[in-house]
């Protein structure tokens, strides 16, 4: 998935909390990685730290050939 917005990558790591999950149920219990993840290693998401790593990973798993979907306006299932 790629998050597109201003911001981006310091709202959606502020939403997944600190990467120890450990350390995330005792510091930000509402985050994601605090309700899901078990350990610093099993964390249970990923987002990137700063926009250079973004731009870099994004590219890693998006390449030319993939068709990346932009999405406009709310599409409810």
């Amino acid at each position: 998935m790629v998050l597109e917005k201003e911001n981006a990558v310091g709202d959606w790591r502020a939403i997944i909390g600190p990467t120890d999950a450990s350390a995330a149920k005792i510091t930000d219990p509402h985050s994601i990685r605090a309700m899901c993840g078990v350990t610093l290693e099993k964390n249970c998401v990923h987002g990137s730290d700063s926009l250079q790593s973004a731009q870099r990973e994004i590219a890693f798993f998006f390449d030319e050939k993939s068709s990346v979907r932009v999405v406009t306006e709310h599409d409810e299932l």
